[in-house]
């Protein structure tokens, strides 16, 4: 009889070696045919340990050789809703110091990623919603009524859209 612990270890060994063409191969399935790299970013998420996790791979998306090679220039946008919203503000609010340190970082790799040509925007009514001051929002950031309506227009623009719940 294999022991429970077996039984796991040889499905994460077969899980594994099954996935290891897929890791090292490239993207030539998901970007076939594919001319332009346009992305809105629809970003929730609240939590500063995770949200700059989640940065780092937004960050990342356009960097690979396949996408430079692309014939259209890639644009991304990030629109903020939600409990993202405690992540742009200048004030510390409620975050401990740890996270009021994810918190700056994150802001850092924003700043970082408008000078690479990132569009941000935050969502007026979520910053109303959670008693942010406007006057507190980093100033990469563009503030926008509704910021639906912004992803809404991205969309129709041709942008892919990702959620970040």
């Amino acid at each position: 009889m294999i022991h429970p612990y077996g039984r796991i270890f040889t499905a994460l060994i077969v899980v594994a070696l099954t996935a290891m063409p897929s890791l090292a191969g490239d993207y030539g399935n998901a970007l076939k045919g594919v001319t332009k790299f346009d992305a809105v970013f629809d970003f929730t998420h609240g939590d500063p340990e995770d949200a700059n996790v989640i940065l780092t791979a937004i960050d990342q998306v356009d960097d690979g050789p396949e996408v430079a090679a692309m014939p259209n220039a890639p644009r991304l946008a990030i629109v903020f809703h939600d409990a993202a919203v405690h992540l742009l503000s200048t004030e510390q609010g409620s975050h401990d110091d740890a996270a009021w340190g994810e918190v700056q970082k994150f802001q850092k790799a924003l700043k970082d990623m408008k000078e690479k040509g990132v569009t941000m925007e935050v969502c007026q009514f979520a910053l109303d919603v959670f008693g942010i001051d406007r006057s507190t929002i980093i100033p990469e950031i563009d503030q926008v009524p509704n910021g639906f309506v912004s992803v809404i227009g991205y969309q129709a623009q041709g942008y892919a859209l990702v959620r970040i719940p």
